[in-house]
């Protein structure tokens, strides 16, 4: 699917004030899912720029009590490390209580929000968060596809290579999800991400991630957030283009049905 119509595009004047508007359309989402007795799966960034939406969604779940139970948290990637001696170069999923790993972050940023003023019985479960395995990552889209494909896919654009999770420029638009090798420019942006890094050697050089061809062909809508100055390139590189292009992955937005953009006044500032 190949578009050359300009992507909608919203500015919100805060961070904050997008993270209520994208977390207000999830909640409507969710209520349509349960009316047709589905789950609703929601394609996950861990890090910066989907955090005003988790916010918004804890907040709002919580005024009224919202159930959660059916709600999925596709996770988009997660770092990978050497296995053990004996599975030496075979690379494993990384410590979940590291600073860094995404399931970290899943939980404890993700999770642990949006359920902090729920009921039990309507809180987001444990198995509602979906990993992909590196042993077998093939798996992660059929999961998906059995499931009906990903509602809404939030998606964050590397500010300096427009990485989406662990893709790097040069990754084909029809890509399924994979053990990838981090680009530098990525490792240096997720440094950022998680402060807990002190130098870049620290940064783990391999992950397992949905592809672009995850994103595109198995969302029903794909829905991308820039907020700060730091994005403002990225969005001039989003809204200069009319299509996929392979050196900005940011760009595969183009081939998702139904995308938007969603801004902040910052990141915006100089894009109009």
């Amino acid at each position: 699917m190949r578009s050359t119509i300009a992507i909608p595009v919203t500015v919100h004047p805060t961070p904050d004030a997008l993270g209520r508007a994208v977390a207000q359309r999830i909640l409507g989402g969710i209520e349509r899912a349960a009316e047709e007795n589905r789950p609703y799966l929601l394609g996950c960034p861990a890090g910066r720029s989907a955090a005003p939406v988790y916010a918004a969604l804890g907040a709002l779940a919580g005024m009224t009590r919202f159930d959660l139970s059916r709600l999925v948290l596709v996770l988009m990637d997660e770092y990978l490390v050497e296995g053990p001696a004996k599975e030496l170069g075979h690379p494993v999923l990384c410590d979940p209580r590291a600073h860094y790993s995404c399931r970290r972050f899943a939980e404890q940023e993700i999770r642990a929000v949006v359920n902090a003023k729920l009921p039990a019985p309507r809180q987001l479960p444990a198995a509602g968060v979906w990993c992909a395995d590196p042993a077998r990552p093939d798996a992660y889209d059929r999961r998906i596809r059995d499931a009906g494909g990903v509602d809404l896919f939030l998606l964050a654009s590397g500010a300096s290579d427009g990485h989406v999770a662990f893709n790097p420029p040069g990754s084909p638009a029809e890509g399924g999800t994979g053990i990838v090798a981090l680009a530098e420019e990525t490792r240096r942006d997720n440094m950022a991400t998680f402060p807990g890094f002190a130098a870049i050697a620290e940064v783990p050089r391999r992950g397992v991630s949905v592809g672009l061809g995850t994103i595109a062909g198995l969302s029903r809508a794909g829905l991308m957030i820039l907020h700060g100055a730091h994005k403002r390139q990225a969005v001039r590189r989003l809204l200069e283009s009319r299509d996929f292009e392979p050196d900005w992955p940011a760009t595969i937005l183009h081939r998702c049905r139904h995308p938007e953009i969603h801004l902040d006044a910052a990141a915006a500032r100089e894009a109009s």
